[in-house]
């Protein structure tokens, strides 16, 4: 599905950004730019080519639609693109940073990279036959982008990170064509198995010294018994599905921010960034609309 292509290009940006260790410069640095410059071309390009020439070459090309896919999945994937945006703005301004370009400057053309890079993937699936222009994916697109510009404007930092977590389901036992052959597949593919987070620092929130420095509270949405986008199917390869009802879980629980154990090594650095991509597994209280309040010894 699309959404591999999405986190491919989520990933190459996060390279880039890690192998710079998020070196931040107040020196314009012209070299540095054109590597910055060259390097989002490249993954940019290189998605558009794989669109144009690989993804939709079995598909006939049809006037320009919509497709409202504002229920499915009960809106994860919707979730899922912010997340996706968030993470590619916010790598594109350290990327500019990293240049020595204006704060100004970083902010609101590194941090529309999120927005930029999904917007020709909305563009191609509303002119094949098969998909549909989506404004919701441009909607969630949008706010993961602003997410991230407006707390850099204003806060100058991410007082709310964006993290994810992954367990597999086994509702991709039951629809695996859908869901996911395997865990890998799953990865992208599974909504049952994704949990999206949005973690804040306690210290901040609380303003209280004596809370360490890393420790986060996040706040997760998920969502379960999801065997297809829209309603489940009653039937898979001439066999009866069991009846399951479709519902939202939400979900509190500590996390860690792994910028906060910064070394003096790039390299570390660019894996810690890395790893807050991530929500850390811990114990967790959960509400969902299927069985009310659960308790987690550990969520992953």
């Amino acid at each position: 599905m699309k959404r591999n292509l999405i986190f491919l290009l989520v990933l190459i940006s996060l390279i880039v950004h890690n192998l710079m260790g998020q070196q931040d410069s107040t020196v314009f640095n012209k070299k540095r730019l054109s590597i910055s410059v060259g390097l989002t071309a490249t993954s940019y390009t290189a998605g558009i080519v794989y669109l144009s020439e690989v993804w939709y070459k079995d598909h006939d090309r049809v006037p320009m639609h919509l497709y409202n896919d504002n229920s499915g999945w009960k809106q994860m994937d919707k979730v899922a693109h912010a997340y996706v945006a968030y993470h590619q703005s916010r790598a594109g301004y350290h990327m500019l940073k990293w240049s020595g370009v204006s704060e100004n400057t970083a902010i609101f053309l590194g941090g529309s990279l999120g927005f930029l890079f999904q917007l020709p993937i909305e563009i191609f699936d509303g002119l094949y036959e098969g998909y549909g222009f989506s404004l919701g994916d441009v909607y969630a697109n949008t706010a993961g982008s602003l997410m991230f510009m407006l707390q850099q404007k204003f806060a100058a930092e991410q007082l709310f990170k964006f993290k994810y977590s992954f367990f597999p389901s086994a509702y991709s036992q039951v629809n695996p064509r859908i869901l996911g052959e395997n865990a890998l597949e799953s990865l992208f593919t599974d909504y049952n198995a994704q949990t999206y987070w949005l973690s804040i620092n306690l210290q901040r929130l609380i303003s209280n010294q004596k809370i360490p420095s890393w420790l986060n509270l996040a706040f997760g949405y998920s969502g379960g018994g999801m065997l297809s986008e829209f309603e489940n199917p009653k039937w898979i390869k001439g066999e009866r599905v069991p009846e399951l009802n479709r519902y939202r879980q939400f979900i509190l629980s500590p996390d860690v921010d792994y910028s906060k154990f910064k070394r003096k090594n790039r390299w570390v650095n660019g894996l810690l960034e890395a790893l807050n991509l991530t929500k850390f597994p811990a114990p967790a209280l959960e509400y969902n609309t299927e069985y009310g309040w659960v308790i987690h010894f550990i969520h992953f």
